[in-house]
């Protein structure tokens, strides 16, 4: 095992650092954030109960510094250090900290299963954000026509409902110009904003955290908590700088953010803060209303395109999110489309598309408006940081770091992360039970699914046959062997697969030449070829064969075959003419094993059930498929 383990780790490229990539991370990582001011500033003035010049500079105040400390210093200079081969996000951490390999009951056994609830929380966010951003988008529309009001729902649920039927013709076309939309976006409200600020120069005085500070010590907690909980929304979204930073890499993701996306926003909530200043009845919608009268309904269209471009980035986010946590093996095998043949991280997932379709259109329906959206946002993503900002510093400390360091620097931002997920705690009973049931329950399938899954696999260990007895098999009860080879799929690298031993217990006959392939799955994000494969000749014409792919790749077994093929020079392997055995396991919960409650294993037994065939999962022409049914009690 230790020669087949030193294959798991990979030497990756490093992203090139460009004004091109940071100017292509703006539209897939900062379309979340980049449409909070659309919401994000109102909702937090007018929980701040009556609009003086006081509530103002303190609300604004809040909103700059929650800015600057959470996204600006705890992202972008902290957490974004913690890379794993370039990656990053709740998977990029458990990695470093091998949680996924951990035994069990073991403290990283704990953190195991607190990234899988800080995962489940990303899916939470996924449905909440397409929701508000696009019906406060719509919103802008009543300022001029107030009679469209009934028609706010339906037209945000038909754009919505638009997003998520393109999806399966993929996405590369309109991926191609979100960066320089969302140049544009910046660029335009960054101006409404400077605009407004000249009128008002006042306001800069929020540029100091004293206005938040007095604010807050005056305001009394009810109505302090409410704000911080509403001032939070102008962060979320910051959480994908990390999780997208193996796409654009590192440098390129924070230029974006500080020559451009800051910026950007805090001129046009300072704009918000000035016109509110001057006109406290533009509370009404103080986004819109930075914009002349002719330009309502210009912005509104460019506001959508801005909000449908940050609801990709989420959707598109959920897809790659599964796809790593199903090669993980936290989720079972989905149906998974590639729509781009040159881009491998261009795919769609139908299953996870209509779930967060229905969630999403629900959360429109039920809640209606995006100041009631507000209380079902932040909470999920507030708790998301939290976790994140302790997973950080572990990896912080096992890399070496002073710990007195470590737990100054961290645990100021952990307060930090604290005092919002307790502030959106407030926003419970308002909405806030909606995405944190989503990721509750998707944390509890993944768990479900992680642990069923080992127990299949203690099961399968017992009745798998020890690869001494079956070669003296081979010699002292030779069966009739066949022309041709045969590549066997096992999940174990060690032992004879049990779909083997029952074709020769039931046919009486093997290949001449039987490949036992496994697939597994490395911490890594990405295998390069040279360490794609390892060959192991047991003898007598049989060869085990081990594939190693990253956590964000699509295992393709047929390249695997040729690189074993190459790497061996097995020259008598026809790769078109090959015979594929996968096993067709029927796992039933028997209560035969003990390490999960009953009800829990037939939870386990209808996901396993209805999971994607491993023959589809890895590509393998069905033509060239032999099934062989087993049962696994478990």
């Amino acid at each position: 095992m230790s020669e087949i383990a030193e294959h798991a780790t990979l030497p990756v490229g490093t992203p090139r650092l460009s004004a091109a990539a940071a100017i292509a991370a703006l539209g897939i990582v900062y379309g979340d954030i980049g449409t909070s001011p659309l919401y994000a500033f109102k909702q937090a003035a007018q929980a701040g109960g009556t609009l003086t010049a006081e509530t103002i500079l303190g609300v604004l105040s809040l909103i700059f510094w929650a800015l600057i400390l959470v996204v600006s210093l705890k992202y972008a200079v902290l957490v974004m250090r913690a890379e794993n081969h370039g990656e990053g996000g709740i998977v990029a951490l458990l990695a470093l900290l091998d949680a996924r390999n951990a035994p069990e009951r073991s403290w990283r056994a704990s953190l195991l299963i607190v990234g899988l609830v800080g995962a489940a929380l990303l899916y939470g966010d996924g449905v909440i954000t397409p929701a508000i951003s696009v019906l406060s988008a719509i919103e802008g529309l009543k300022l001029d026509a107030p009679g469209v009001a009934p028609l706010v729902v339906p037209i945000t649920v038909a754009i919505l409902i638009g997003l998520f039927i393109v999806q399966r013709k993929g996405t590369g076309f309109i991926g191609g110009i979100f960066g320089p939309v969302m140049l544009v976006w910046f660029a335009a409200i960054g101006l409404l904003g400077l605009v407004e600020i000249v009128r008002a120069p006042a306001v800069l005085a929020a540029l100091s955290p004293l206005p938040a500070l007095v604010f807050l010590m005056h305001a009394g907690p009810a109505i302090g908590f409410a704000v911080l909980g509403a001032a939070f929304l102008a962060v979320t979204g910051g959480e994908a700088m990390y999780a997208d930073m193996g796409h654009f890499g590192a440098m390129p993701i924070r230029m974006g953010w500080f020559v451009i996306v800051l910026p950007g926003l805090v001129l046009n909530y300072f704009g918000q803060g000035a016109l509110l200043l001057t006109t406290p009845s533009g509370i009404e919608n103080p986004f819109y209303l930075l914009a002349p009268g002719w330009a309502h309904y210009p912005l509104v269209v460019f506001a959508t395109l801005a909000t449908i471009i940050a609801s990709q980035a989420i959707i598109s986010g959920a897809f790659s999110l599964t796809q790593q946590a199903i090669q993980l093996g936290f989720l079972p095998r989905m149906r998974v489309l590639h729509t781009a043949s040159l881009a491998r991280g261009q795919i769609y997932m139908p299953l996870v598309n209509w779930l967060l379709a229905a969630g999403t259109i629900g959360a429109v329906v039920s809640f209606g408006s995006s100041d009631a959206l507000g209380g079902a946002y932040g909470i999920a993503v507030s708790m998301l940081m939290a976790i994140t900002t302790v997973l950080a510093a572990l990896v912080a400390l096992k890399w070496g770091y002073n710990p007195l360091a470590v737990a100054a620097v961290n645990g100021f931002f952990l307060v930090i992360d604290l005092i919002f997920v307790a502030a959106n705690a407030t926003k419970l009973l308002e909405g806030g039970w909606f995405p944190l049931a989503l990721a509750i329950f998707v944390a509890f399938l993944m768990l479900t699914w992680r642990r069923g899954a080992a127990l299949v696999e203690r099961a399968r260990a017992h009745l798998r046959q020890p690869e001494d007895v079956f070669m003296e098999t081979l010699l002292t009860a030779p069966p009739l062997r066949l022309p041709g080879t045969a590549a066997v799929f096992t999940a174990a690298t060690t032992g004879v697969p049990l779909a083997l031993t029952h074709h020769i217990k039931h046919n009486k006959v093997l290949h001449e030449r039987v490949l036992l392939i496994s697939g597994l799955t490395t911490d890594a994000p990405h295998v390069s070829p040279e360490h794609r494969v390892k060959v192991i000749d047991m003898g007598n014409g049989v060869s085990r064969i081990v594939m190693f792919f990253g956590f964000m790749e699509t295992p393709d077994i047929a390249e695997g075959l040729r690189l074993a093929c190459e790497k061996r020079q097995f020259d008598d392997v026809d790769l078109p003419s090959l015979t594929y055995y996968f096993r067709r396991e029927t796992v039933i919960p028997a209560g035969k094993l003990a390490g999960m409650a009953a009800w829990r294993k037939k939870i386990f037994s209808a996901m396993h059930l209805n999971a994607h065939r491993n023959a589809a999962y890895y590509g393998v022409p069905a033509s060239q498929v032999v099934e062989i049914g087993l049962e696994v009690e478990i």
